[in-house]
């Protein structure tokens, strides 16, 4: 880049009225936007910030610059959307509908500017952060694993607002458009240059380059093929109305109108926010008053709350060593490796090792998309037969089965071997860490870090602090949690922790209602009506009959009789998915189900009722520490209904009404 000099030299007032922009220029008369606002880590879009870019446009079109390229000034990332706390904070849908027209307004006056303009993305462009760079008339991506494009505005039961349902499909297609707002998922560099979202993906070395030569050169911008072109245009309405019948396989309209809303507007509206009449399905003031979207707003905050668990700490591994190379163990390992952190896993013999490494090498290949980092992905987790990496080890995590003398014996051999820093953590489900650490001559340095299977999917990781616990050290397990991309929630050491203790009377009563003759099928379309995403039936399956009924035995006591319905399956050795019948027969992985029979509310009462009153119970006996952290635990251990808020929440909310 040219040495940069002010574009406002000599007018120091000018300059000094920005506080979240920085403007330079360089030989060429390109104007150089740094996004840098004032007093915080990550750059997001808030009243003052929006209000200070529309001024800036006014200023760069009267200054007739030959072209201007918008980067940000911080280490974070480039934006990662509006501010949710002004959303949090609106009092009226009228104060909701204020932040859509700034936005609005403001990203159609971007668009709308005479010369060219160059988005540089580097690091995650969010919501905002990514319609922004839409009103831009070219972009480049870095090319790191950190830059990350996504839409996620249908997560909080609201739509992309600031023009993202209009330019998104007019720059990708239909299809792409239409996947990326529906489901929130984000996309790396290299698939925003192959779907056409981004003009460039470039090693950081050149992006300044790229970038200048973008604005200088102005190509002419590419048009979709043929296909899209159709299906934006006379098959509009075929397209939308096959999106549709997508989503309601995963969402009802009354539980989740944002993705219908999301289609709607675009295929009746052209993705203007406010063309839509009043009392419209695609209507932002229908969407801002629904419950739906106070609730989904407030699972964000739960979700950022669980984050900042993991903010306690400095505390950073660089060698992960896990022991057990079961489906657990092996996931476990997997997930670190893919996170960037030196593996080594344990177990007795080479033929035990074997399964793992084949699930990994399965798990990189369709998460880890460019094969060079799926090399090195799986170059960093090391089959360790001998157990040498315990020494070297920054954490070491215990994923074998659940026997109690084998734990202790166990960690009687790791404490002697581990760095005295190492935490020493265990994964166990059911046992008490006081026990577990018995022959420990530090019983102090053992935590509890719990996962859930599928570990690749399950965010929420618990932290479990025994009596003895050091208080330190179970911060540093909440932040090496957050280091490989988990939730870390702290958790009383007690029987079944928050989410297996309550998901063990819901799932006990599921058994016991279908020996009273209710259809497994029955009870899973009662889950899915009140707003699970899967049958306690269609759980166990998956879980495992077999494990259900240890964690049973384990939380009701040994003397406690089991539901039949569960007895006979076990004793015929139907234990589920993994063995080709459970409650359900699987054919190449999927249920065969029969027909459910009709359900009532009196039934959804009955089969949720344990559900709410286990979680209250431990909000009072203090399993965590208010009613806040168990909804968070519980809608990402459990998958309890989020447009519902939380159970806590959801208890709350009917005993008001």
């Amino acid at each position: 880049m040219h040495p940069a000099e002010p574009i406002f030299k000599g007018d120091a007032a000018m300059s000094a009225k920005y506080k979240h922009f920085r403007l330079e220029t360089d030989r060429d008369g390109l104007v150089w936007v740094t996004m840098d606002k004032q007093g915080a880590s990550t750059n997001t879009f808030s009243k003052d910030v929006m209000e200070e870019l529309s001024a800036l446009i006014d200023d760069l079109v009267a200054m007739k610059p030959r072209a201007m390229i918008l980067r940000s000034g911080k280490d974070s990332g480039f934006i990662a959307g509006a501010d949710v706390e002004e959303f949090k904070a609106a009092r009226s849908v009228d104060d909701a509908l204020a932040i859509v027209r700034r936005g609005w307004d403001t990203f159609n006056k971007l668009a709308a500017v005479p010369f060219p303009t160059v988005a540089l993305v580097r690091g995650f462009a969010m919501g905002g952060g990514l319609e922004v760079t839409l009103a831009c008339k070219y972009r480049i991506a870095v090319d790191e694993p950190a830059t990350r494009f996504a839409l996620p505005e249908v997560m909080l039961g609201i739509l992309p607002g600031w023009g993202g349902v209009m330019r998104l499909p007019r720059l990708v297609g239909p299809t792409a458009a239409l996947d990326i707002m529906l489901t929130g998922k984000t996309v790396d560099a290299r698939k925003a240059k192959r779907i056409g979202l981004v003009d460039a993906a470039v090693p950081p070395r050149v992006m300044e380059n790229a970038a200048r030569m973008m604005a200088l050169e102005a190509p002419p911008q590419k048009k979709l093929p043929l296909k899209e072109r159709m299906m934006a245009g006379p098959l509009k309405g075929m397209v939308a109305n096959m999106a549709r019948k997508q989503v309601a396989k995963r969402a009802r309209p009354e539980h989740y109108p944002a993705p219908y809303a999301i289609l709607d507007l675009w295929q009746k509206y052209d993705g203007d926010p406010f063309a839509p009449p009043a009392g419209s399905a695609a209507s932002m003031a229908t969407l801002a008053s629904h419950p739906t979207t106070a609730n989904l707003i407030r699972v964000f905050a739960l979700q950022e709350r669980l984050k900042s668990l993991g903010k306690e700490s400095d505390f950073t591994a660089k060698h992960v060593h896990v022991i057990g190379a079961g489906v657990m163990g092996g996931d476990i390992a997997t997930v670190c490796a893919m996170r960037g952190l030196t593996v080594t896993l344990q177990d007795q013999n080479a033929e035990r090792l074997a399964p793992a490494v084949k699930r990994a090498h399965d798990l990189v290949r369709k998460r880890v998309k460019d094969k060079y980092r799926a090399r090195d992905t799986m170059d960093r987790l090391i089959p360790d037969v001998a157990g040498d990496g315990i020494r070297r080890a920054d954490v070491i995590i215990e994923a074998i089965f659940e026997n109690l003398e084998v734990k202790q014996n166990l960690f009687a051999e790791v404490e002697a071997k581990a760095k005295p820093t190492a935490i020493l953590a265990t994964n166990t489900s059911s046992l008490k860490l006081a026990d577990i650490s018995k022959k420990m001559k530090d019983p102090a340095r053992l935590v509890g870090i719990h996962f859930f299977n599928p570990v690749p999917q399950m965010m929420l990781v618990e932290i479990v602090k025994g009596d003895a616990t050091r208080p330190e050290l179970a911060k540093d397990a909440a932040a090496f949690v957050r280091q490989i991309d988990k939730l870390p929630l702290p958790v009383k050491d007690a029987p079944g922790f928050l989410v297996n203790r309550v998901l063990g009377p819901y799932m006990a009563n599921a058994f016991r209602l279908i020996d009273e003759g209710i259809a497994p099928e029955t009870l899973d379309k009662a889950a899915e009506q009140f707003g699970m995403p899967m049958g306690p039936i269609a759980l166990a399956d998956t879980v495992g009959l077999d494990i259900c009924a240890a964690a049973g035995k384990s939380l009701a006591g040994a003397d406690a009789k089991p539901p039949a319905c569960l007895v006979k399956r076990l004793e015929a050795n139907k234990l589920g998915k993994k063995s080709g019948e459970g409650f359900y027969r699987y054919e190449k992985g999927k249920a065969v189900k029969g027909q459910a029979g009709p359900v009532t509310d009196d039934l959804i009462e009955r089969l949720i009722a344990p559900y709410l009153a286990e979680a209250r119970k431990t909000v009072d006996e203090k399993i965590v520490a208010d009613a806040e952290l168990a909804d968070g635990g519980l809608i990402f251990g459990t998958g309890f209904a989020p447009f519902r808020g939380g159970p806590m929440h959801y208890l709350a909310e009917r005993g008001r009404a």
